[in-house]
């Protein structure tokens, strides 16, 4: 179950929102709880046992830590229990046939696949709880000892499937002890209505730019096309992606607020960036949080020699572009942006601050060359891809998809600027407005849902 889906809009949300505030207060984790494994199961039944699991072994884990601080070697065992349940889980269902299939390459092996679908929003929710289990150890909070509380962060299903990553420390007040009131309420509808706007109405569909150019790059293949044309594809898949899940992480924080919780800001502006230094601190933020504080930190952070220091980026990189995907696409991802982060790291940053011009044409430019290599796995269709935006070729086919796309291109482009949020803060303080301005989003992004077929959310796949 998505949130951009009439199912969730009309039937899930109506109902447990009611049940949810109708209960008393002592109910209402224990409310949240069954209804996140109702949400989460709903379409993947055969995961429950999953999700279950994953709850028991974090919660049994940080309870051991708990209770033998005295004993390192126990807090230890705690610990790894919990890391390699979650690395494992994570580790076998993403990852299995990429290595199989790797090594059957490489040295002609015969082994089978496995054939199953990826649990959704495994790569966020083993993520969180293993930050929790971590923060147990180091002494950064102590061990929540009510089950219910601890299964209803782990599956608090606004954040469940797709972010953003909300570690313990962020909500543990909140699931004690949370207020919840009109206002509080008013601005999470505001929020979640904005997200649907920015996914339904925005990624959908200049979204279906990018997909049509990909089909006819996996028939007749990317070469068939014009350099303008395969340039407007991956600008379009540019606009996609944000759109995408910039919007799902704004419903997503909606929803938390409607329930009495603060969701950590994920993505503010980042295509305004003059550096990717600057990008990686505005695009997904808390999953740059999660690789910053339980990854590059304990290798040594920045305070260590240059070299630790480029191999410290080196692996923070990879890891991310692999947590991303099981294929070399989303590895080469990951390193492509290490490349840039070096060579800023190395001075060219300064001179990307003394010329503001430049800095975003330098962002925007190799931005897109990355979303390219993100979207396609195929390594093949990938080298047509940039050899058909590289090596010339004229024709009149983007003349067609211009003409179709240009109005949500360009409303693309000012959305993700916020050229439009000044004016969008002193008109929000006005009923009037909000009431037309945010009913007009939700009900084209009714329409649109109910008469569309097309309606994917690429971070599901992750």
């Amino acid at each position: 179950m998505v949130f951009s889906s009439i199912l969730f809009l009309f039937r899930f949300m109506p109902a447990a929102f009611a049940i949810y505030y109708l209960v008393p207060k002592r109910f209402k984790n224990f409310t949240l709880l069954v209804l996140s494994l109702i949400f989460y199961s709903w379409g993947e039944a055969k995961y429950f046992p999953v999700m279950i699991a994953s709850i028991v072994v974090d919660y049994t884990a940080s309870g051991l830590i708990e209770s033998h601080r005295d004993n390192k070697l126990i807090c230890r065992l705690g610990l790894i229990y919990s890391v390699v349940f979650n690395l494992g889980m994570l580790g076998f269902f993403k990852y299995t046939n990429f290595f199989v299939g790797n090594l059957n390459a490489l040295f002609g092996l015969s082994l089978p696949t496995i054939s199953f679908v990826l649990p959704l929003g495994i790569s966020f929710y083993t993520f969180q709880t293993m930050s929790y289990t971590i923060d147990v150890y180091l002494g950064k909070v102590k061990a929540e000892r009510n089950i219910i509380d601890f299964g209803a962060f782990v599956v608090l299903f606004p954040q469940l499937i797709a972010g953003p990553i909300v570690r313990y420390t962020d909500i543990n007040r909140e699931l004690k002890e949370r207020q919840i009131n009109l206002p509080q309420i008013q601005d999470g509808i505001k929020l979640f209505i904005l997200g649907l706007g920015s996914k339904v109405l925005i990624a959908n569909n200049v979204g279906a730019l990018w997909t049509e150019i990909e089909a006819i790059g996996a028939g007749e293949g990317f070469l068939s096309i014009s350099t303008p044309l395969a340039w407007m594809a991956v600008f379009a898949y540019s606009l996609q992606i944000y759109f995408d899940f910039s919007g799902y992480s704004l419903m997503a924080i909606g929803l938390g607020k409607m329930l009495g919780f603060e969701f950590p800001k994920n993505f503010d502006f980042p295509y305004i960036s003059r550096s990717f230094t600057e990008f990686w601190r505005r695009w997904h933020m808390t999953l740059g949080s999660w690789f910053r504080e339980y990854l590059y930190i304990p290798l040594g952070g920045n305070r260590v020699s240059k070299s630790r220091l480029y191999f410290n980026l080196f692996v923070v990189w990879a890891a991310t572009g692999f947590w991303h995907g099981a294929s070399w696409n989303f590895i080469f991802w990951g390193l492509f942006f290490f490349v840039f982060l070096v060579i800023e790291r190395m001075g060219f940053k300064q001179v990307l601050e003394r010329h503001s011009a430049f800095s975003h044409v330098y962002v925007i430019f190799f931005l897109l060359l990355s979303w390219a290599l993100f979207a396609v796995t195929d390594l093949g269709m990938l080298g047509d891809l940039f050899t058909r935006m590289f090596v010339p070729v004229g024709g009149v086919d983007w003349i067609y998809y211009l003409r179709n796309y240009i109005v949500v291109f360009i409303l693309g482009t000012v959305l993700s600027t916020p050229a439009l949020k000044g004016l969008y803060l002193r008109l929000e303080k006005n009923n009037v407005f909000c009431l037309v301005f945010f009913g007009a989003i939700f009900l084209a992004s009714t329409a649109y849902l109910v008469d569309a077929t097309y309606n994917p959310f690429l971070y599901f796949r992750f």
